[in-house]
């Protein structure tokens, strides 16, 4: 047991050299921002549930997609894992400064009650709202696992050409699709279904939507997540880490 978690940590720290740091730090920001943008719901037919958050969550799986096409699936979810103890470290940091005295920049033309008021809403956001966070935790952990098992595993199918555009759109249209599914249903059901109180039919109908919307912007993106593994592979990039762990 010691000596998995001594290569477990090992492979993080590996990970780490090898990982290009913008590719990685565009992931943990679309984590961070996200669970900032859930306590913004869009106004819809009744039917409809969204949040904000919908607008920044496929820039993760696109970081997802570049990453396990190029180090693997395992490389893939070690990054969400370390990714959501950032989060979570950044989240406490949160909420120690929405606890400072003080006002915030949007209150300071205001008077009296209404800056009370205004400051109250601001520091809520930033302080989050603790069972939003683990339930986002758990569909971004869980979804990841799904996406990037499912991209890797239809990689397979195209052995001929495994690095052609085809080979990628496919793995990543597919798994994309199945994995914001994932994350969207659990979400919608563990935390907008209990604490926001929606229906049955807005936890569905916002999971499906969802989808859609962020397999849009996959389908947009895709060609330059296809490019940066084009350039990552001619450059050799992260070869310390594909030379010990490789899985693809």
């Amino acid at each position: 047991m010691i000596q998995k978690l001594k290569k477990e940590l090992y492979a993080y720290k590996i990970l780490l050299k090898s990982l290009p740091a913008t590719v990685f730090s565009f992931y943990v920001l679309s984590i961070v921002i996200m669970n900032l943008l859930a306590n913004k719901s869009i106004a819809l037919p009744w039917w409809m549930g969204f949040d904000c958050g919908f607008i920044i969550s496929w820039i993760g799986f696109l970081a997802m997609d570049i990453v396990t096409k190029h180090f693997g699936p395992k490389a893939a979810t070690r990054m969400t894992i370390l990714a959501l103890f950032i989060n979570l470290f950044i989240a406490l940091l949160f909420f120690a400064i929405s606890n400072i005295a003080g006002s915030w920049g949007a209150a300071i033309e205001t008077n009296g009650e209404t800056n009370s008021v205004i400051n109250t809403a601001i520091n809520r956001v930033f302080a989050g709202n603790w069972y939003v966070l683990f339930g986002s935790s758990i569909a971004i952990a869980i979804s990841s696992i799904v996406n990037n098992f499912s991209n890797w595993g239809i990689g397979k199918i195209f052995k001929a050409k495994p690095d052609s555009f085809v080979a990628y759109i496919s793995r990543s249209y597919i798994s994309s699709a199945i994995g914001q599914f994932v994350d969207n249903i659990i979400f919608a059901f563990v935390v907008s279904y209990v604490l926001f109180q929606w229906s049955i039919v807005q936890c569905i109908t916002s999971a499906v939507l969802g989808m859609l919307f962020e397999l849009i912007c996959q389908i947009i993106f895709s060609p330059w997540g296809f490019y940066i593994c084009k350039k990552w592979k001619k450059e050799n990039v992260g070869e310390l880490y594909l030379q010990q762990f490789r899985e693809v």
